[in-house]
């Protein structure tokens, strides 16, 4: 270990891609769409052009970071961005929910996931699968301390394999299959309140789906020619995301028809086996789990950066801001989220922990499309070497779909909302403890 070593700029265009592509699709895309189809009254049309609104909100959050990520283009990703504009605690407060939920929380999440869909392949006991889960996490931790560079190098294979494979699947059963209802059943006669609000419940369902993208950010740091390769990069692979995920829908609903997929919750499973037969779940099972694998890794190549650049702002554990100087990797900050992931994933905590808090992280990722407006403000002769195009309309329309989630979760679910927002404001204290210690430690070495 070596306080002096940095971390290496080892990432290009491809990687960022893949890195993108490979933290948003998990599970999520294997089962979301048959509540979409159900939120929507099994209206094809609705459920498709809610799946495009949501992606096109998601690109336009892209194109507002890709700017700030291109001016700044450090390890602090979206905590730096909320940081410089509006001040230390809030940006503290998005990495403690991080590191105590959001991030180990999902990395928990999708190793269990992992563990249980090995079991439709294997037979797994209760305690193999707590084990195999555990070892998901000590696998993907080895490969991310080893190196930057090999961590990006298996999440570019894991990465394409899953895409590629998913997209092949979405032509097969658009190919394939029968269950096409006539033109005339896209859309309503007319759009009524309960449709309207079917689609606006619907959309928070697909944010979700689309959520994860922003974890990027955290690998500008470690970007080759950041200014030009991490705006590039963030907005292909959001785009890239909509064409796959609109796909992917439409191979769902050509295999099983909308009235049956709006009633799946297993609807990928279900439309493979509806026209491949009973042996493609076996191979859809292979294919989750190379998504699930993909998206850990992403996740923990992504998230330690968040934790070291809080810990080189003095408000966060020391050693975390180490980087091992042989393998050019904040190794601390990995291993203590894997740790904390696998205590979550062990007691089984991490559902009722991500339900309270995971939807407290679109307040933050509206802070930080909101600080490109202080950024203008504050530096308006900067050298931008990437512009948000349709500033500031794209910021603002980003904003307000992160805004909408959030009072949607707090008008329908007040008391899980209030307990997350809890969860999150009462690491306050914890910030001024670690502020407090980090002055005293300067001043003694001073």
């Amino acid at each position: 270990m070596s306080g002096n070593a940095t971390l290496r700029r080892t990432l290009g265009f491809t990687d960022l891609v893949m890195l993108t592509l490979g933290t948003v699709i998990g599970s999520g895309i294997f089962l979301v769409p048959g509540v979409v189809l159900r939120q929507t009254q099994s209206w094809v049309g609705v459920a498709l052009l809610v799946w495009v609104v949501g992606g096109v909100l998601s690109f336009l959050g892209a194109l507002t970071y890709a700017e700030l990520g291109a001016m700044h283009p450090d390890a602090g990703g979206l905590y730096s961005y909320i940081r410089d504009a509006f001040g230390s605690l809030p940006a503290f407060l998005y990495g403690w929910a991080s590191f105590f939920v959001i991030a180990s929380g999902s990395v928990a999440t999708l190793a269990v996931a992992f563990s249980t869909y090995l079991g439709q392949i294997l037979p797994i006991t209760p305690v193999a699968a707590k084990l195999i889960s555990v070892a998901v996490i000590v696998v993907i931790t080895v490969i991310n301390v080893r190196g930057t560079r090999g961590s990006a190098t298996v999440e570019n294979w894991t990465t394409s394999a899953k895409v590629g494979a998913l997209f092949l699947l979405s032509l097969a059963l658009i190919a394939m299959g029968h269950g096409w209802h006539n033109p005339g059943a896209l859309w309503p006669a007319t759009f009524t309140p309960s449709v309207l609000g079917g689609a606006g419940t619907a959309m928070i369902g697909v944010l979700w789906a689309y959520e994860g993208w922003q974890y990027v950010t955290f690998s500008a740091g470690e970007t080759k020619d950041p200014q030009r390769v991490f705006p590039r990069a963030i907005a292909v692979a959001t785009f890239a995301l909509i064409v796959l995920y609109v796909v992917a829908n439409a191979g769902y609903i050509a295999a099983l028809g909308p009235a049956a997929a709006a009633q799946s919750d297993h609807v990928a499973a279900d439309a493979s086996r509806t026209v491949l037969g009973s042996a493609s779940g076996i191979l859809l099972s292979a294919l989750v789990l190379v998504s699930i694998f993909s998206a850990t890794n992403g996740l923990m190549m992504t998230a330690p950066r968040l934790y070291y650049s809080m810990a080189r702002d003095g408000v966060f554990f020391a050693r975390l801001a180490i980087v091992n100087e042989r393998f050019g990797t904040p190794a601390a900050a990995i291993v203590l989220l894997a740790l904390w992931s696998a205590v979550l994933a062990i007691s089984g905590t991490f559902e009722q922990l991500l339900t309270y808090v995971v939807f407290a992280g679109w307040i933050f990722y509206g802070l930080g499309a909101l600080s490109i407006f202080a950024s203008r403000r504050q530096h308006p002769d900067a050298v931008r070497p990437f512009r948000t195009p349709g500033y500031p309309i794209t910021p603002i329309l980003f904003v307000a779909s992160a805004a909408a989630l959030v009072l949607n979760t707090l008008r329908e679910q007040p008391t899980r909302a209030l307990i997350g927002l809890g969860a999150v404001v009462i690491g306050t204290p914890a910030f001024y403890l670690w502020r407090a210690h980090s002055r005293r430690a300067a001043a003694n070495v001073a």
